[in-house]
């Protein structure tokens, strides 16, 4: 039973992919500021204006999750935690400069 429910709630279109994998208000954002290279947590959470440390927390598991990103442990007192995007997050980039132009293009300066 279990099984049927997982093979029903699949997306059935590319795009239903897509949106379960960097949905919600942050991911996008996360990824934006991964594309300029390695962040820490506390550099993320600075960048992201309202995000709470829960969320991201949440965010940066889920999309660990999905391939999306990379988290880097160092073994140090105090602990250093990085993030960055896996190849399968920088092949994302396409999408997020889609996305930037479509704004600029039909939104202007709103």
């Amino acid at each position: 039973m279990k099984a049927e429910a997982k093979i029903d709630s699949r997306p059935t279109c590319g795009v239903e992919t897509t949106l379960k994998v960097i949905g919600g208000r942050w991911k996008v954002l996360i990824i934006r500021e991964l594309i300029s290279g390695v962040k820490r947590f506390g550099e993320l959470q600075r960048s992201l204006s309202g995000i709470t440390q829960k969320m991201l927390t949440q965010q940066l598991r889920e999309m660990e999750e999905d391939g999306i990103i990379h988290r880097e442990v160092y073994p140090q007192i105090p602990p250093k935690v990085e993030y960055s995007l896996t190849p399968l997050g920088e092949s994302l980039k396409p999408i997020l400069y889609a996305m930037h132009e479509w704004a600029v293009q039909h939104l202007g300066n709103r």
